[in-house]
């Protein structure tokens, strides 16, 4: 229904336009030219296409005696796209932004409305709004982005989580606004998470003692042993293997699916990225260089006579070392702990998942997404890049600007 506009006799008259309908080129240019003709202010203006349907609306100011002439020639736009056209008007601007602006990051594979749905209803509940939605991705997962105002991000991270668990959604809790852009550092454990492997187990195969590691490592990763005491006790049953272990085991790794795409599409956008492995540097340190990767930080195998002795050299990196070289590097780079993001899978990844500004828990065990502020449950890993406001499409547009055949290199991602 057309609602007729009265003649605007102050300056704090406005009216609100709002047209919907099969999508066609030029409407926001005519609508705004037809302000333009009647010396209107624009104070708003918002358009969305949804699947060839078109939602925009423009909140205008009309110059004094025209807001007849400018309701009519909106009309006719309408009339002539077969629009159809709402026009409301009022006083004043937009209420005042509210405090507390927030990003929530919602994952579904695929997205349910029924998640979604609950996921709504807990934000109004906490008393938060939602002012914004956009889609960043859409096969082979599907992935909003909400912007909120209203929100205490502590709550809504510990509520959404509840709801995340109940219906099988991966979501992340931030602070909006600035805080949502610019420069950071990410840092990420290795094994189970940029690589599908675990080292260990692989130099481990070499040496025929696979099975026993693998126990040890699963118990380890638990959080039923300590890692430090299980570590030596893997370790010990590499003794005597040959130093050429090492370029054989680099040869195996398999990158996680999106591992590439992530640190190159971060890399891009200037953060800087960093490894912290409970694992081995003599396989750590040639990855990060052959990825680009910043820094990295692992346990290093003492070597003698080009034979493994079955100990390691100098401070062992658990999970108090792993949180502890994440803030190293942010002091590096000049960054706060609130710029900082955490990637990783095992018990080992808790205390820098929790230092980190966003700890993700990435394909997890259950003590690690218990406690993390976000869950990727997908086995992508550049799903890390929607939980930081990141679309698929702009990861799309980077790799052709730089290089069209950069994507191929990686063609598992999302």
């Amino acid at each position: 229904m057309n609602h007729p506009a009265p003649q605007a006799t102050s300056h704090d008259d406005t009216l609100l336009a709002t047209l919907s309908g099969d999508d066609r080129p030029g409407v926001a240019g005519e609508l705004l030219a037809a302000a333009a003709a009647t010396d209107a202010t624009v104070l708003d203006l918002e358009q969305a296409v949804v699947r060839g349907q078109l939602l925009l609306t423009a909140l205008l100011r009309p110059a004094a005696g025209t807001a007849e002439r400018l309701s009519a020639d909106l009309r006719a736009i309408a009339e002539t796209h077969r629009l159809t056209i709402r026009l409301v008007a009022g006083r004043g601007d937009n209420p005042a932004r509210r405090t507390g602006r927030a990003s929530v990051v919602v994952i579904g594979a695929p997205l349910r409305a029924t998640g979604l749905a609950a996921l709504t209803a807990t934000i109004g509940e906490q008393g938060a709004n939602i002012d914004r939605v956009r889609r960043l991705s859409r096969d082979p997962v599907t992935t909003l982005e909400l912007d909120l105002s209203g929100a205490d991000v502590a709550s809504l991270r510990r509520e959404l989580a509840l709801v995340a668990a109940a219906n099988a959604l991966d979501v992340a809790v931030a602070p909006g606004g600035l805080a949502r852009r610019g420069r950071r550092l990410l840092v990420m454990d290795v094994d189970s998470t940029l690589i599908q492997d675990e080292v260990i187990e692989l130099l481990a195969q070499h040496a025929g003692r696979e099975a026993q590691v693998a126990a040890v490592t699963e118990r380890a990763m638990r959080g039923e042993l300590d890692f430090t005491e299980s570590l030596h006790e893997r370790v010990k049953a590499l003794a005597g293997l040959d130093e050429s272990v090492f370029e054989q085991v680099r040869a195996a790794i398999r990158l996680t699916p999106g591992a590439r795409t992530l640190v190159r599409t971060v890399k891009r956008l200037g953060f800087t990225v960093a490894v912290v492995s409970g694992g081995f540097l003599e396989i750590v340190g040639p990855l990060a260089t052959e990825l680009g990767i910043d820094h990295a930080h692992a346990n290093q195998l003492e070597v003698r006579d080009g034979k493994l002795t079955g100990r390691v050299l100098g401070t062992v990196v658990d999970r108090a070392e792993k949180a502890r070289a994440l803030r190293r590097f942010a002091q590096t780079e000049g960054l706060p702990l609130s710029r900082t993001v955490a990637v990783g899978d095992g018990a080992n990844d808790l205390d820098m998942l929790a230092a980190a500004g966003l700890g993700v828990a990435f394909n997890a065990k259950p003590i690690v997404r218990e406690q993390a502020d976000a869950t990727v449950n997908v086995p992508y890993l550049d799903a890390v890049l929607f939980m930081l406001g990141i679309s698929r499409e702009e990861v799309e547009d980077a790799d052709d600007a730089a290089d069209p055949q950069t994507a191929s290199l990686d063609s598992s991602h999302v």
